[in-house]
């Protein structure tokens, strides 16, 4: 079996490079160097959320590789009017130079019942390397690498675990870590859901503090 060339960009963001075609998946803010990348034939996007779509750099990304074509979910769609790109839903499949993306799941994973649940891309290519996005789809058959979501606030670590061995795949990368140096999305969860009699301080370490 040949074995796909991988670069990790951080966070989601992964290049894949079957030696048919060259695939960028998930160029979000929490990524860097992403930018620099040519001779790219797809960009696919998964979900809508910044991290996995950086719409301030993607322009010159695609300035930068003229001939890529942008894959994204119907949600990331409507933030695109003035970029041309494909809409591909799940359970469908979509064929890039030489590299077969089929589409699987269809939603995000529920961070919170009072969050609405907006729609996921999951990206099985060439029927071996699976980016899930911020989803645990179903998987039709075993796949040879799985990027596995590592921390978010709509996933705990048994959970990620589960999945791990629910797909078995023969490598597993952890992706979808960015949020680890950024506890501040999570500040910002508990302070919008928060009841309205509640204030969520956020302490300096090492500073007392009046509560």
């Amino acid at each position: 079996m040949s074995r796909v060339q991988t670069t990790h960009f951080g966070h989601s963001c992964v290049l894949l490079d079957t030696g048919a075609a060259r695939l960028l998946i998930d160029p979000g803010t929490f990524a860097t160097g992403f930018e620099s990348v040519s001779a790219l034939d797809g960009v696919l996007i998964t979900h809508q959320h910044p991290d996995h779509l950086d719409l301030d750099r993607l322009g010159a990304l695609l300035q930068r590789n003229p001939g890529a074509r942008l894959v994204v979910d119907a949600g990331s769609a409507g933030q695109l009017d003035a970029i041309d790109h494909e809409v591909v839903a799940p359970g469908g499949s979509v064929l890039i130079a030489g590299a077969r993306v089929d589409v699987l799941g269809g939603e995000h994973e529920v961070i919170h019942p009072d969050i609405a649940v907006i729609p996921n891309n999951s990206y099985l290519v060439d029927g071996t390397h699976l980016h899930p996005g911020d989803a645990f789809p179903e998987v039709p058959a075993p796949v040879d690498v799985l990027f596995l979501p590592t921390a978010a606030p709509w996933l705990k670590a048994a959970e990620c675990v589960d999945y791990l061995r629910a797909v078995t795949p023969r490598t597993a990368v952890p992706v979808h870590q960015g949020l680890l140096a950024r506890p501040q999305v999570f500040y910002g969860l508990f302070t919008n859901l928060a009841p309205a009699e509640t204030t969520v301080r956020v302490l300096d370490e090492g500073t007392p503090t009046a509560l």
